[in-house]
């Protein structure tokens, strides 16, 4: 009768620590992310070298639940149009590079910081009207521009947490139960009204986000790689059992650059098994430079260790 009850109990046991996914940490893998269109630099999707071994997500920036006029663009609770870079950015583009490319997929990204010179403040007239709305617009433009996921960027809000994560995740949600989108992100940074509205998305809706685009270019300027290191640790935490990938910016904003160390840093998350992929903002000012920190990235992310 007790060796039967051992026996049970290694087994429940063993079931408990090798079977449930929910625990399982995130380990390498070869996802390189980049942002693109917000500047309207004239950047193609062709222009951007792209490694056939990892997996590419171009993300278009910024579809936004705003009005398109150029005096003063306002709220529209949910109904999303296309700010980004449409002369250049076109359906027949992403269908083109995706034609070309087998690893690459594309997605669009909601909110951003501005728009027409002021704050993007995420502004529901309720969770049910907003996510009906954004449900509806977001559908024709992703089936108009054959994109295959979202990511989620908003830093303004005049909403609270709470009713930040059920709109964006009933949102989340429901695009993927209806097909339309097969992965979608989150792009949080560290600051404390930011934190709470992205992790109150976490707590009720992680099991629907397969990617945390964090914003550690967001951090001081002049980071070093022991500082990035101990903020990526942080975010682990905060975002836990969560795919968060490193990045940087090349817009010569903050954080650990490429030039002081990201690539080390990068080196050591993937001798730990931590490395899940990296992302990049933006294109638009890459270009200048002829990508050559994306060429870095890409090759990384390749190596086997």
């Amino acid at each position: 009768m007790e060796l039967s009850k051992i026996i049970v109990s290694f087994f429940v046991l063993h079931f408990l620590l090798f079977q449930s996914p929910i625990y399982a940490a995130p380990g390498n893998s070869n996802i390189f992310r980049e942002y693109i269109g917000a500047e309207f630099n004239n950047v193609k999707f062709s222009d951007v070298p792209i490694h056939s071994g990892v997996e590419f997500h171009f993300i278009l920036s910024f579809a936004i639940d705003y009005t398109m006029s150029s005096s003063s663009p306002s709220p529209t609770n949910g109904q999303f149009n296309v700010f980004w870079d449409t002369d250049n950015l076109t359906p027949s583009a992403v269908s083109a590079i995706k034609n070309q490319h087998s690893n690459v997929k594309v997605a669009l990204s909601l909110g951003g910081d501005s728009v027409g010179g002021s704050s993007a403040y995420f502004n529901p007239s309720s969770v049910d009207s907003w996510v009906s709305n954004a449900v509806s617009s977001l559908t024709d433009i992703i089936k108009q521009y054959n994109l295959d996921g979202i990511d989620i960027d908003y830093e303004h809000f005049q909403a609270d947490p709470n009713t930040f994560a059920e709109c964006i995740g009933k949102l989340i949600t429901t695009l993927k139960n209806n097909g339309v989108i097969s992965f979608a992100s989150i792009a949080p940074y560290d600051d404390d009204e930011i934190q709470s509205h992205y992790k109150a998305l976490w707590k009720s809706y992680s099991q629907v986000i397969d990617y945390v685009n964090f914003q550690f270019y967001a951090y001081d300027k002049g980071t070093t790689v022991s500082q990035f290191m101990d903020y990526f640790s942080t975010q682990r935490s905060n975002y836990e059992g969560g795919r968060i990938l490193a990045s940087f910016g090349t817009d010569g904003s903050g954080g650990l650059s490429p030039e002081n160390g990201f690539f080390t840093a990068c080196s050591e998350l993937k001798s730990k098994g931590e490395l899940v992929g990296i992302f990049v903002w933006s294109a638009d000012d890459s270009k200048s430079n002829g990508f050559k920190y994306e060429k870095q990235s890409q090759a990384l992310l390749t190596i086997s260790h």
